[in-house]
Order: C-alpha cells, then structure tokens, then sequence
C-alpha cells in the first residue's frame, strides 16, 4: 500500500511538470485539489477491507501530491526573486517535510481512534475550503511568504 501511494507521488513527476510547462502552474495546482478531494472521496466510500479501493485512495493521494507539489514550486520559482530563490525554497522543503510528518502522525491517529474513511473524508472536507480560498485571490500566495 505504502508502496502504492509513494509511487503515486514521484513517478508522476516527468507528467506534472510538463503539465506545468503545458498549461501552466494555477490549472494543475487546481488539478491537484480536484485529485486529492477524489482520494478523500475513494478512501471514506471504500469498504474497511477493500485492498483494490484503499489502494487507489492511496495512489490518487500521490498523485494529487505530485501535482501540487511540482505546480507550487512553479509559482514559488517565478514568485521569487534569483537572489533569495533558492533559500526560500530549501526553507519551504523543510516546511514541506515537517508537514508531512506531522500529518502522517496524525492520519495515524486519526485512523487508529476513528477510522480510513473518516480520514478521507476529513481530507475531502479540508480540499473544498482551500479551492474556494484560493481561487479568490488575485495574486500568488506565494507572495505572502516574503
């Protein structure tokens, strides 16, 4: 399973960043929420001991991952200036793990009190506000970070 999700993450990168070239950073970032909120989705309707669905939330989760993560080091690339570029960008990695962390900790516990489905329904439930936030801006929110 684990496998699974961290495949979904990596392998797709060739595929997002020419995404990203193709069509830009905003529509596959939008592509990412559209995908995590179906891995939210599959993982709270799969059965408890469903392997096949579980493992598709997994890999959707990765995906939805990959896309955001390639798409948001685009506009945090083209947000910043060369000269602090690389020092934001070694800042936010180290945020990005720490955040991983935290959440793989807490998905745990979220799953070990409650259950896979609430999890992913939890994270269905997290996409929807950060789409509608972040469609309403008129600027990066990158540039919030300088």
């Amino acid at each position: 399973m684990i496998a699974i999700h961290v495949a979904g993450m990596y392998l797709p990168s060739p595929l997002s960043g020419w995404l990203v070239d193709r069509f830009g950073p905003r529509p596959v970032a939008a592509a990412s929420g559209v995908t995590l909120l179906g891995a939210g989705v599959v993982a709270m309707a799969a059965p408890v001991h469903s392997v096949p669905a579980l493992a598709a939330a997994l890999a959707l989760l990765g995906l939805g991952w990959s896309f955001g993560l390639v798409s948001g080091t685009a506009m945090l690339a083209s947000a910043l200036p060369l000269a602090t570029r690389a020092k934001t960008q070694g800042a936010v990695d180290l945020w990005i793990a720490v955040a991983g962390a935290v959440g793989g900790m807490a998905s745990g516990l979220v799953v070990a009190s409650t259950s896979y489905a609430i999890l992913g329904g939890l994270l269905a439930a997290a996409v929807v506000p950060i789409i509608a936030v972040t469609s309403l801006e008129r600027t990066p929110a990158v540039r919030s970070i300088r």
